[in-house]
């Protein structure tokens, strides 16, 4: 009985704890979260090419001006 006690309050605290910490990465993100290891915020939306008229993923336009 005090075996199962004990598993209850175990499961109970590292769920606790997981939960927390997700709340945690959520409200208090970190700096790395907010833009990629380029400079460029996370959900940019596409860019118009000014020659052909379509859209291009802010990525490849800057690894094209970086001479990736």
């Amino acid at each position: 009985m005090k075996q199962l006690f004990l598993t209850r309050v175990f499961v109970t605290v590292v769920c606790a704890l997981s939960i927390a910490t997700l709340f945690y990465v959520f409200i208090v993100p970190m700096p790395s979260m907010y833009t990629s290891r380029d400079g460029i915020p996370h959900f940019t939306p596409n860019v118009i090419d000014p020659i052909t008229g379509d859209t291009i993923r802010i990525k490849r336009l800057v690894q094209h001006y970086k001479g990736e």
